[in-house]
């Protein structure tokens, strides 16, 4: 085989590759569109038909909350198969050398030490993301603006205003400003939001509204909804993918989806009962949470902008470089 016709294979090796990949991409982007499509047509559905559910077909306040809690369930058995899978896609392709020369990993191998670092902030971003109270907030938006003494359509057409923009500026910004700073405005954004929904409530309880409260309540649901869309609702993820080693980033990925699936089930179950102990003490508490996302973004979360995978993976997790 001469020169050139060695030039000939190589070149069509790589395009049959690139074409592969490219396939396997456009796959992928087309089903997490689509179950980002099916996530909101559920939120869509069940957050105004609250009050009718409940009364149709006569289930109590528990009930519903089971019902409103239901998917999350389905979301947590995908993370675990989605994870299984890219394992093993992962170690079909025979192009991916640096995946065949490293050692099959189980999940129980990001227990140890030298994963410690970057275990703690993936799941930590993921239990702080769940536990600042946006699924409450997303499931049951119709009942929280009724309870606060607003129209639930004007509320509902709001958020949907709001979280729009703030996504697209939350993606132009994220290779401008750096995750990090911008993750710490959203999480303050998201407190922010839950301060002023809980002092409507307060207001509402010390009967001191004049119409205050019913304002402060939307324009906190619409401050946190635009804040979390700016950057707590999908930094987490670009974080978690950059933060794990290669050999471990299937496994990495089914744990923290799972985690993160696991919180939202306990906060979208939980929701109704905390509104019945306290209303304001509810928002309040995602307040907390919120603030303590502030915190610990700004000690431990890493800054990754501009940074290699490798430069990223020397500083997160030492002990693996060799």
């Amino acid at each position: 085989m001469d020169e050139e016709e060695e030039a000939l294979l190589i070149t069509s090796t790589t395009d049959r590759q690139s074409n592969g990949a490219t396939g396997v991409v456009v796959f992928s982007t087309l089903v997490a569109v689509s179950g980002s499509y099916v996530f909101g047509s559920a939120v869509g559905f069940s957050s105004p038909a609250q009050i009718g559910i409940m009364e149709d077909l006569s289930l109590s306040l528990e009930e519903y909350s089971v019902f409103g809690s239901i998917m999350t369930i389905g979301a947590m058995l995908g993370a675990i198969m989605s994870g299984k899978i890219a394992d093993k896609l992962g170690r079909r392709k025979d192009y991916t050398e640096t995946l065949h020369q490293l050692p099959e990993t189980r999940i129980f191998d990001l227990f140890q030490p030298k994963y410690t670092k970057s275990l703690i902030i993936g799941v930590g971003l993921m239990v702080l993301q769940q536990f600042g109270g946006v699924n409450a907030i997303a499931f049951y938006a119709t009942s929280i603006f009724i309870s606060a003494g607003y129209s639930s359509t004007i509320g509902s057409i709001g958020m949907v205003i709001v979280q729009v923009p703030s996504t697209l500026l939350g993606v132009l910004l994220m290779d401008v400003s750096g995750r990090r700073p911008l993750l710490m405005i959203s999480a303050a954004g998201t407190c922010l939001g839950c301060f002023l929904t809980g002092i409507s409530f307060l207001l509402q309880d010390l009967q001191e509204t004049n119409g205050l409260n019913s304002i402060l309540a939307l324009v906190g649901v619409l401050v946190f909804s635009a804040s979390f869309s700016l950057g707590m609702g999908g930094i987490p993820w670009v974080i978690m993918s950059e933060i794990f080693p290669i050999n471990i980033k299937g496994s990495a990925g089914s744990l923290v989806t799972v985690v993160n699936w696991s919180g939202s089930w306990v906060i979208s179950y939980t929701f109704n009962f905390l509104m019945t102990w306290s209303t304001e003490g509810t928002f309040f508490m995602y307040a907390s949470i919120c603030f303590l996302t502030v915190l610990f973004v700004a000690k431990l979360v890493p800054e990754t902008k501009g940074r290699t995978l490798e430069d990223i993976q020397a500083s997160m997790n030492p002990l693996t470089v060799h």
